[in-house]
């Protein structure tokens, strides 16, 4: 069987009918790599060190003889890690998937595994230009024009909440914070796991896209600062965002109280500590003391009322004030206020859904 090459878009755009596998190191698949990509490493991490030295200092033949012991002790355990995986793909799927295989640039790793699989039988695809070129499309993907419906509202308004009733009300959602594992504020890393890294970032998000896109609709996102834990979002969709029309949800302070207790209130005391103090220079001594006092004698509810007016402030600060209408309200650049009595996300969301 010949070995078909497949380009970037041709397997972005394909029926996800295929197993995709990355051979690259666990190293590099650990930092980065296309989302929903199984890892089948050619090489460990020490020997891509060893191949990779031989060609830069000595030769490509060079570098190939030194690979060839290790991918020989390999061949058998690559074969058995594809077998599984296909056959369970089958069982789900009721058809035989084809196979994807990429390195970092389409070179010889990802020729070395298609021949191997291509040889055992399977039907197999390499990805031209590998890895990099997903990166390349990664991009392009961040920076093209996007139709945008911004999701604002003070803290504990249950803004990811509404989107979660968007999504599954049909509209088309990205959740930035999912992604990110992170809910932006100082307590926004409790109870989420490891961030990813921001290239790991960056291909989520764009995958996000695509199959938001699909639906031909706005896509709704919830208002954020760039920075989201340790990861950024890319500045061209961030610009986008921040000049998109943002409906921010106005509710009661103490109904979003009770909701910022009883989301944050099972976590340890140490960790709730912990988040306070790094907001310490801001929130100002006396006001960190009284928190972190009210955390130790469990008063939840005094100690998440003092950091919820902090936020509110920092919320009211950071709008960018245009003018006065003729009724002495304030309007704000690219917001429309939608006011809601409580922190109800499937009613709230209802709201929106007519904007």
């Amino acid at each position: 069987m010949a070995i078909q090459k497949n380009t970037i878009l041709e397997f972005i755009n394909s029926p996800v009918n295929y197993l995709l596998f990355d051979v690259r190191s666990p190293a590099e698949f650990e930092h980065a790599h296309i989302p929903g990509a199984h890892s089948l490493p050619l090489f460990d991490n020490e020997q891509r060190a060893i191949v990779g030295t031989t060609y830069k200092k000595q030769s490509r033949e060079d570098a190939i003889k030194v690979a060839l012991p290790f991918f020989g002790e390999k061949m058998k355990q690559m074969i058995e890690v594809v077998e599984k995986l296909s056959s369970e793909f089958e069982k789900q799927n009721n058809q035989k998937p084809n196979l994807i295989v990429h390195c970092w640039r389409g070179g010889m790793r990802s020729a070395a595994v298609a021949w191997l699989l291509d040889l055992y039988g399977f039907k197999v695809i390499q990805l031209q230009g590998g890895y990099k070129a997903y990166r390349n499309w990664v991009t392009d993907k961040c920076t093209q024009p996007l139709s945008l419906k911004v999701l604002g509202g003070y803290t504990g308004s249950g803004k990811t909440e509404i989107l979660q009733a968007l999504a599954e009300k049909g509209n088309a959602v990205i959740d930035l914070e999912g992604l990110a594992k992170h809910k932006g504020s100082s307590f926004g890393a409790l109870g989420q796991g490891v961030q990813p890294s921001q290239e790991m970032f960056e291909n989520l998000l764009s995958n996000a896209i695509l199959e938001q896109e699909k639906k031909g609709m706005t896509i709704w996102v919830e208002d954020e600062s760039q920075r989201i834990g340790t990861v950024m979002i890319p500045t061209s969709f961030f610009s986008q965002l921040k000049n998109s029309t943002c409906y921010f949800m106005r509710i009661p302070f103490e109904a979003r109280l009770s909701f910022i207790v009883l989301q944050y209130g099972n976590f340890s005391k140490s960790d709730l500590m912990d988040a306070t103090h790094r907001i310490q220079k801001r929130l100002g001594g006396l006001e960190t003391k009284n928190a972190i006092q009210a955390i130790q004698e469990g008063d939840l509810q005094n100690a998440f009322s003092i950091l919820l007016k902090y936020y509110d402030k920092w919320y009211n600060k950071f709008f960018k004030l245009e003018k006065n209408n003729e009724n002495g309200e304030v309007v704000l650049k690219n917001i429309e206020w939608i006011d809601a009595h409580k922190v109800d996300p499937f009613s709230n969301a209802k709201l929106l859904v007519n904007l």
